[in-house]
Formats: structure tokens, C-alpha cells, sequence
């Protein structure tokens, strides 16, 4: 069975911002190896091309971790930093289990915003021709200075959306979920007896863990009891046997 993604060959398209996930399971014992293998491939590509913004490792249980890391990289390289994490996790006897590529049209955007901070621009300089006006009463100079101050918070609220959209495009932001456990079983004719065995096993241990609980749980009251019972059969009286009359002949 491949590792490859479907879908994963996506061609960017100019303007759009691509959101770049990838959820991986391997064993347990590997898996903080692999999440230190991708952090240094980030790393050896230097900070202007990828950085490390978010890193958790979790341990859940005996055989069972789980794990996040967090890139923001250079469009141009996310794609092939995708497939490198994915080969990653093929040598460490992992599997890539899910993938997800979203994109939003941020140019789009980007043009929206700067047609409304244009349109507001004009607005903001017709209000300011205003209190030049030798006929402006007072409350209509206060209502004047309150929509100007509206229009400027629009401006504001324009061009801080327009430096977020521009920021998705120059940053390509990566997931990557790393999860303990069994690789996804193939399709060959071994697969539903190895997934059967492992139903059985799990079964049998889930069994066992639970006579052992019992066990343990009833094991102080029975001892008690029973040797209450063995000092009560020592101490308590015993009865005589009544003699008989001999009966005449």
C-alpha cells in the first residue's frame, strides 16, 4: 500500500494561501524521534524558510503518545517538506493516515479590502472639507468629527486584514499529528488474520487485566474471612456423644 497522499500534488495558484495538514501513527517507541527528525529538517532550512511555532508531546499511557509540530514555511517548499515528513515517518515503521490541503482565496481578498479602504479614503476626505464651512452648526460639526472617527477605524480594520492576507501568502502554515499505534493494515490476504489476532489479543489482555483486578480487590476480605472461619472451627466447643442405655434383652 503507498504512503503518497492523494491529492497531495496541489499546484499553487497565484493568490491563493494554502493550509497544509498531515496526521501520521507509528510506534510508540519511534514516535518522539520522528517528531525531533522533522523539527531538524525545519531547522537545517533556516528561519527565513521555516519556523517552529507550536511543538507538543504527550504521554497517554503505557505503549501510548501522541504528539503536535507546529511550521510556518516558505510556499514554495511546503509541498516538498510535506513529502520529505511523510518519507520520515515511512522509515520509522509509521504510516500516513490522513491529509488535508485547504486553501483560501486570499488575493481575492486582498483586493476587497483595498477597493474598501480606497472607497473610505474618499469618504474620510470629504468629511474633512467640511468644518471649513462658515454655515457648520455645532452638532453637525460633533456628528461630523463621529463618522470621521468611524471611517478611520474602517481604514484600520482594512489594512490590518489586507497585512493578514498578505502574511498567508508570504507564510504557508504546516501541521503535523503524530499518533501511537499500529500502521493502517494493507489489503493483502494477511491483513484480516493479523487484525484478527490483534482483536484476540486485545481481548484476552482486557480479560485478564480485569480476573486480576477482581482478584486483587477480593483477595484481603477472602483471606479474612477465611481464616475466621478456621479459628472459629479450632475454638468453638465441641459436643460429647450422648452414651446409650443398653436395651434389655
Amino acid at each position: 500500500m503507498s504512503d503518497a497522499a492523494p491529492g497531495i500534488a496541489v499546484t499553487a495558484a497565484p493568490g491563493v494561501a494554502f493550509n497544509y495538514r498531515y496526521a501520521f501513527r507509528l510506534p510508540a517507541e519511534k514516535l518522539a524521534a520522528a517528531q525531533e527528525t522533522h523539527a531538524q529538517a525545519c531547522e537545517k532550512l533556516g528561519v527565513a524558510r521555516c519556523r517552529i511555532i507550536g511543538m507538543r508531546y504527550r504521554v497517554l499511557g503505557e505503549n501510548s503518545s501522541e504528539g503536535t509540530l507546529l511550521f510556518k514555511l516558505d510556499p514554495a517548499l511546503a509541498r516538498a517538506f510535506g513529502k520529505q515528513g511523510i518519507d520520515a515517518i515511512t522509515a520509522s515503521e509509521g504510516k500516513l493516515v490522513d491529509a488535508e490541503i485547504t486553501g483560501t482565496d486570499a488575493g481575492a481578498e486582498i483586493a476587497k479590502q483595498q477597493g474598501l479602504r480606497a472607497q473610505a479614503a474618499a469618504e474620510l476626505q470629504r468629511i474633512d472639507g467640511e468644518p471649513k464651512r462658515s454655515d457648520l452648526k455645532s452638532d453637525e460639526r460633533a456628528e461630523l468629527q463621529n463618522q470621521r472617527a468611524a471611517i478611520t477605524d474602517r481604514i484600520a480594520a482594512a489594512k490590518s486584514n489586507v497585512g493578514e492576507q498578505t502574511d498567508s501568502l508570504a507564510n504557508t502554515p504546516m501541521e503535523f499529528d503524530y499518533e501511537s499505534g499500529p500502521a493502517v493494515q494493507g489489503f493483502d490476504g494477511s491483513a484480516p488474520i493479523t487484525s484478527a489476532a490483534n482483536v484476540f489479543v486485545g481481548s484476552a489482555t482486557v480479560t485478564i487485566g480485569f480476573v486480576l483486578t477482581l482478584l486483587a480487590a477480593l483477595a484481603p476480605p477472602g483471606i479474612i474471612l477465611l481464616g475466621g472461619f478456621l479459628l472459629w472451627r479450632r475454638l468453638r466447643p465441641r459436643r460429647r456423644p450422648v452414651p446409650q442405655a443398653d436395651t434389655p434383652a
